[in-house]
């Protein structure tokens, strides 16, 4: 596969800067208004007949919800730096024979945005490129007693779409990466494959899975606090069939998180501490521990896929696959005591 090849050394720029908002197709939005509020602890802001939208942060709206009977995502604004870089991206995927679109004045004060340009990836997924997100004047007022969320410069989180074959997966790299200037951040192929595309220091805005369909995989959202994550657990756990990946933590970006089922039948990644990466020095590079170092048993994979992402836990386990606790400067307290590991991770650190 083509997409394998690690990350080119001439980078694509401009490129978007981070994920800025998603639009939901739904079929109810009663469903959408205790979820989104009351598990994600999102602040509604307003709601009509059809729509239904949501603050995570000092943004006017990062979440849009149409109830036009459909599921899954609608359309993903990705956040151009200004208005010179949405033009000079605008005229890269023209001159790559990609149907560009200016956004209406009326779309653009739908999305509380200054401009924006619409078009279509490789699946056919809506995109909508903008810059000046409109700040609100009052407080982020969460939906639920929660720290709130880590956005700004990130975006709000990370968007992964299912991918039914090889070839869509090189389809969607060619377009993601060398058009739109994204830059692979890591890949594995075990218990299934994918590929993960950063634009800023978090480790990945985008990712692709090969699944054996196209849509939505996932969105995930950060929290400030682990105890954050941990009460959503139980809350989602109280309700059936809401739980899609149990807790676990990954081996790519490091953060624990769990899964829940949206009311649109894609999944919602809630997690915490997750690392940054060095943009202008990172090198991509294959994984071979799998997705996980513990838990996040996943309901939607195949069984025989399910025990290979086991298989690859126990064998990290095994190994002693650890990695430092990401946290924010003052969000932890250091304990009295020895630890050997942690004292060998610092020498060797030291070395270097």
């Amino acid at each position: 596969m083509k997409s394998i090849i690690p990350d080119h050394a001439v980078h694509v720029s401009p490129a978007p800067q981070a994920l800025g908002y998603i639009g939901v197709r739904a079929k109810d939005l009663g469903d959408w208004a205790s979820y989104g509020s009351g598990l994600l602890g999102l602040q509604r802001i307003d709601k009509s007949r059809t729509t239904l939208a949501f603050r995570m942060d000092d943004r006017k709206q990062r979440f849009l919800v149409e109830a036009d009977g459909g599921s899954g995502i609608g359309f993903f604004g990705w956040e151009a730096a200004d208005a010179a870089a949405l033009e000079t991206i605008a005229a890269r995927l023209e001159r790559n024979e990609i149907k560009v679109t200016p956004g209406s004045r009326a779309l653009a004060d739908a999305r509380h945005v200054k401009d924006l340009i619409v078009l279509d990836d490789p699946v056919g997924n809506r995109l909508e490129i903008f810059h000046g997100a409109e700040i609100a004047s009052e407080p982020f007022k969460p939906g639920r007693a929660i720290s709130g969320f880590r956005t700004g410069p990130l975006g709000l989180g990370h968007a992964v779409l299912n991918a039914d074959t090889p070839q869509t997966i090189d389809r969607l790299m060619a377009f993601y990466r060398d058009t739109l200037g994204f830059r692979l951040t890591d890949y594995y192929s075990q218990p299934f494959v994918a590929r993960f595309l950063h634009l800023n220091p978090r480790h990945h805005s985008l990712a692709f899975i090969q699944t054996g369909k196209n849509a939505v995989h996932h969105v995930m959202m950060e929290l400030f606090s682990f105890d954050d994550v941990g009460q959503g657990y139980d809350l989602a756990q109280g309700e059936a069939g809401r739980v899609a990946v149990t807790l676990g933590r990954h081996t790519s970006d490091f953060i624990t998180s769990f899964y829940s089922w949206t009311p649109s039948e894609f999944m919602v990644e809630y997690g915490w501490g997750a690392r940054a990466i060095d943009v202008e020095h990172w090198q991509a590079s294959e994984r071979k521990e799998g997705p996980s170092m513990w838990g996040h048993d996943r309901s939607w994979l195949a069984p025989e896929d399910q025990a290979k992402a086991r298989a690859l836990r126990l064998k990290n386990a095994e190994a002693g696959f650890r990695r430092p606790v990401q946290v924010l400067d003052g969000n932890y307290e250091v304990m009295s005591g020895v630890c050997p590991w942690w004292d060998s991770v610092k020498a060797q650190t030291a070395v270097r």
